[in-house]
Formats: C-alpha cells, sequence, structure tokens
C-alpha cells in the first residue's frame, strides 16, 4: 500500500518555473522499489502522462511535450519525487497527479497501482 500527497502547485506565469514534490508513504514493498511518474489532466482533456523515474532513478523518460523543460527526480531516503517544471507554457495548466506502480517506469495510466491527489498548476500568459 502506497500513499502519496503532491505540494508545490500554484500560480505563475508563463517562462516561469515550479518544483512539485510528491510525499510517498510505502508498507510491505519499499518505496524505492516503485516505479514513479507524473500525469497531468487539463480541463475537458483526458489524463496523459508527463514524465517517470525507474526504481533507482537512473532511468527517466518523458512526453515530448515537456522533454528538455520538465525533470523529474527522486530521494530514496526522503520518500519524495520530484517534478521540476521550467519555462512553463500555458498549456501546462493542469491538474497534475502523482503515480507510483510496480513497474519499472510508470508511462501509461495502466501501469499505475497507486495515485495521488493531484495538485493545480495554472500557467497565465
Amino acid at each position: 500500500q502506497v500513499q502519496l500527497a503532491e505540494s508545490g502547485g500554484g500560480l505563475v506565469q508563463a517562462g516561469d518555473s515550479l518544483r512539485l514534490s510528491c510525499a510517498a508513504s510505502a508498507s510491505g514493498r519499499t518505496f524505492e522499489r516503485y516505479g514513479m511518474g507524473w500525469f497531468r489532466q487539463a480541463p475537458g482533456k483526458e489524463r496523459e502522462f508527463v514524465a517517470s523515474i525507474a526504481w533507482s532513478g537512473g532511468t527517466t523518460y518523458y512526453a515530448d511535450s515537456v522533454k528538455g523543460r520538465f525533470t523529474i527526480s527522486r530521494d530514496n531516503a526522503k520518500n519524495t519525487v520530484y517534478l521540476q517544471m521550467n519555462s512553463l507554457k500555458p498549456e501546462d495548466t493542469a491538474v497534475y497527479s502523482c503515480a507510483a506502480g510496480r513497474s519499472f517506469l510508470v508511462t501509461t495510466t495502466l501501469r499505475v497501482d497507486y495515485w495521488g491527489q493531484g495538485t493545480q498548476v495554472t500557467v497565465s500568459s
């Protein structure tokens, strides 16, 4: 069982940066054995994959729309995964959710076993 709690969302202007955090509490299977990911959902749109990081943190994967602007990282000692978002655009506006799965990477909702409640990111033009 894993509980995820996101923080760090807010209202920013285009071009600004934000860092999202996701604190995990895991029982049984330890945090470092979960692939972690970030997904987002904009109003009226389906949830989409943003970024994922593997168990050890050595492998990452990004959606084309955020590649080069967003960076996912994890600190297994703190049971926390981060999403550094730079050069934000209005089209990045969405609710961002943290996700955990038993897969090496969590790149689709099918691989997600646990979800956080989400945090709102709003980018004004």
